[in-house]
């Protein structure tokens, strides 16, 4: 197998899982370890990786943080099966809380015509919910452009005033060690509250958030069940010692 085959495949395999093994793609690529290894350290030299006691994982990059327009392109369909899996934990009366972020969003067709009340921190989301005559609360606040979602003390305050049976809440990092993270501690305050407040919290994400750390942690993974299209199998027993893990049926 050509170089440049064998460097396609690792970045493939780490774009699905996020962490690989060096023993796996020994195997899966019938090559060498020491093809392996230098690999992986050419591939590391162009940033596109990063080397571990084992393997590789991807880069972090703490603070970045995609614009929505940029998110609302990656990974569709798996969104749209996450929320959807999310809507059929909703029963009649609830009143829920739906933070702002692209998988959530996909939550909103789901809900027409259930009676429910929505809190949301995204005017986005409040402005589609009312169109299809869903009970909307949007907190107040400071709108962050780039996530369209409000933030700061007054959006704190309200939301510390609530209730709510269930959380539906979008995250940049799902880590063993580092629990959910995000990369702007602002939106990071309401986010744990948000989960504090609500009976149930679920952390909506696709396979791409599992073995990402970012700047901020906003709480253990024992603070929320996970639902996701699919988890990385190197993890999935880890993960679901710490909590509930539920994966879309195809």
């Amino acid at each position: 197998m050509l170089t440049e085959e064998r460097h396609r495949k690792i970045i493939e395999w780490l774009e699905r899982d996020g962490l690989v093994k060096s023993q796996d793609l020994i195997q899966y690529l019938d090559a060498s370890e020491s093809t392996i290894r230098r690999d992986l350290q050419e591939l590391e030299d162009l940033g596109t990786l990063e080397r571990v006691h084992g393997g590789a994982k991807r880069p972090q990059h703490l603070e970045q943080e995609l614009g929505i327009f940029e998110k609302s392109s990656k990974n569709v369909q798996q969104k749209k099966l996450v929320a959807q899996l999310a809507a059929e934990c909703i029963v009649e009366g609830d009143v829920i809380y739906l933070d702002a972020g692209t998988t959530t969003s996909e939550m909103i067709p789901y809900l027409t015509n259930r009676a429910i009340t929505v809190v949301t921190n995204s005017v986005g989301l409040a402005a589609r919910l009312v169109e299809l005559q869903i009970a909307t609360i949007v907190l107040g606040g400071r709108i962050k452009l780039t996530t369209d979602a409000v933030v700061g003390s007054q959006a704190l305050e309200q939301l510390k005033q609530y209730r709510f049976n269930k959380a539906f809440m979008g995250m940049n990092g799902i880590h063993l060690d580092s629990g959910f993270s995000t990369p702007d501690p602002e939106e990071a305050i309401l986010k744990r509250t948000a989960i504090q407040q609500s009976e149930e919290a679920f952390v909506l994400v696709d396979h791409s958030k599992f073995n990402q750390t970012s700047f901020v942690s906003v709480a253990p993974l024992s603070a929320a069940s996970i639902l996701t299209d699919t988890c990385p199998l190197v993890i999935h027993d880890q993960i679901t010692e710490q909590t509930t893990l539920k994966e879309v049926s195809v």
